[in-house]
């Protein structure tokens, strides 16, 4: 079994947001980070230039959403301030 696959699922999740955020900073000033995890709650903070942007939904569901439920169709992903 690969090393990645041993993590626990919430460590997964910080390790994916942080190549998306990483991501989403280098192409666009934005960024991700992994607030918090309740069950198959995913509650994340968009910043940089995704505040107050108005293509933040886009990027909330359509990037990070969509890259979570790639690999964790389970999790529900929501943006809290």
């Amino acid at each position: 079994m690969p090393a990645s696959q041993s993590l626990p699922r919430e460590s997964q999740i910080k390790y994916l947001l942080e190549n998306l955020s990483a991501y989403i900073e280098q192409f666009h000033g934005g960024t991700v980070e992994f607030a918090a995890m309740e069950g198959d709650e995913l509650q994340v903070r968009l910043g940089g230039a995704c505040l107050n942007c108005p293509l933040q939904p886009s990027t909330l569901h359509g990037w990070v959403e969509g890259t979570v439920h790639q690999f964790f169709p389970e999790i529900r992903v929501v943006a809290i301030n």
